[in-house]
Parts: C-alpha cells; sequence; structure tokens
C-alpha cells in the first residue's frame, strides 16, 4: 500500500497536475491540504471518474483537506476534537483500505508570538490529546499533513534565519516531540537520515532554484504500522512543473 500527503495549494487550479500525479505515481491514499474551496466546489466528478473515492471538508479561499483513496472511504470525523468553536477546515479522519488515515493541515502560526501561534500551539495540543486516544484504541493509523513544523534544524535550509518563525520556535518543536514520542514513526525520515531534504519551497526569491527549502509535510505512523515500512520518499517532479504548488508530495509504501 502507497500513502501519500500533498499540500496542492488550491486543488482546482492544480487538478491537472493532481490527476497527472495520481496517475503516473500509483498511490493508494492520498491526504490532500489547502484546498482553497467550499466542499462543493471540490472537483469530485473528474476525481471519481478517475477511479478515486474522496471525503472533502472545504472552506471558502482557505484551508481544506480531503483523503483521495482506491478503497471505499467511511468517515469518521471532519474536525479535530477539543474545540467545538474551531470551524476552520484542518481535519478529516477516515478508514480506508484497512488503516485509519488523518489528512490534517496544521496551523502555520505565524506571527509568532501572536494570537495565531498560540492558536497553532491549542491546535497541536488537541492533537497529541487525539493520538493518545487512538493509541489506547490500537488501531492502525497514519497521520498525514502539512504540519507546518520543520523537526529539526536538518529540515530548514537556514536554521539561524528561520530561529523566531513560528515553523521552527522551541515550543512548536517542543509539543512535535512529544506527539513523536507518544510511539510515531516519522516514515521519511526513518528510512533517510540525510539533512537537508525539503517537501516546500516559497515562491518568491529563486527559493525553488536554490534549493532553499523546508520539510514540513510529514507521513506519521503508529506502532501497528512501523513494522510495515518498506520505503518512503519525497517526490521532487511535481514542484518543477508548470505553475505548481510550493509543497511536494510525500510517501510511503507498507507492506501487507
Amino acid at each position: 500500500m502507497k500513502l501519500a500527503t500533498w499540500n496542492v495549494n488550491s486543488v482546482r487550479k492544480r487538478l491537472p497536475h493532481l490527476l497527472a500525479w495520481l496517475d503516473a505515481a500509483t498511490p493508494d491514499v492520498v491526504a490532500l491540504q489547502e484546498l482553497k474551496c467550499e466542499t462543493a466546489a471540490m472537483p469530485r466528478a473528474e476525481l471519481e471518474a478517475a477511479g478515486w473515492h474522496l471525503a472533502v471538508v472545504g472552506q471558502k479561499s482557505y484551508n481544506g483537506v480531503a483523503v483521495v483513496s482506491r478503497h471505499p472511504i467511511q468517515v469518521l470525523s471532519e474536525a479535530l476534537p477539543g474545540d467545538p468553536e474551531d470551524t476552520q477546515a484542518r481535519y478529516v479522519e477516515v478508514e480506508t483500505g484497512g488503516i485509519r488515515f488523518v489528512s490534517l493541515y496544521l496551523p502555520n502560526g505565524n506571527p509568532a508570538p501572536g494570537d495565531k501561534y498560540t492558536y497553532k500551539l491549542g491546535w497541536m495540543r488537541r492533537l497529541i490529546d487525539h493520538t493518545r486516544t487512538l493509541l489506547a484504541a490500537e488501531v492502525p493509523f497514519v497521520l498525514a499533513g502539512d504540519y507546518n513544523v520543520c523537526p529539526t534544524d536538518d529540515d530548514v535550509y537556514d536554521p539561524a534565519g528561520w530561529q523566531e518563525d513560528a515553523l521552527v520556535r522551541p515550543d512548536t518543536r517542543r509539543l512535535y516531540r512529544e506527539l513523536i514520542y507518544l510511539g510515531l514513526t516519522d516514515a521519511y525520515r526513518v528510512l533517510n537520515p540525510e539533512p537537508h531534504r525539503y517537501s516546500f519551497w516559497d515562491y518568491q526569491k529563486g527559493a525553488w532554484q536554490k534549493d532553499h527549502g523546508l520539510r514540513i509535510d510529514h507521513l506519521l505512523l503508529a506502532p501497528t504500522l512501523a513494522d510495515r515500512l518498506a520505503a518512503s520518499g519525497i517526490d521532487r517532479g511535481p514542484r518543477g512543473g508548470e505553475e505548481p504548488s510550493d509543497h511536494t508530495p510525500v510517501w510511503c509504501r507498507l507492506t501487507q
């Protein structure tokens, strides 16, 4: 089973890119983020015609997450538990292909400190609490998405220049470590220890051409799936295309 995550940065604008990549890369289940459209505006017909099942939580102009799968999908939750007043479209949890699969879009948090950073840290705390619940249930699960977290200095091209950013601040990394230390496996990093491999490059200042990137898109595996991890990687191809997303897909393969 091949799993992936991709922040597409507007699913309607990138639909040709998405369909082409799905056909070429042949994943089984994909988490998408930053749809930037309401649920009803998702290009469902085009994806279903290509053989995909969908679960979508959209929002006008901002945010938005989805799961596309070759297998039927049962939607379990359309919001991260813990704050019923949080209406931002950042989380969808499903059952598909015999696993629990989450697509999440963790808040950016800038400017930090400030209200947006407080929201980010609170969201991360809720994610940790919910992950404890999933672990207690002993279900095989994957938390896939754009975490807006560079876990270490190896995951950012200029650590000194980024040290005050919400993606790398100490409180951000502390909560991310707390999440990982629950027993999760970073599917990319565990098989690819070399530093400075990125999943995001800004559109500004020639970041892609200079390889000035960040690794902020992650696939975190439950202990029940870690032993099944066979391969993982970052597919840089889509970022080099015409009018690409500023992110590129991250993937892993599990044995049966």
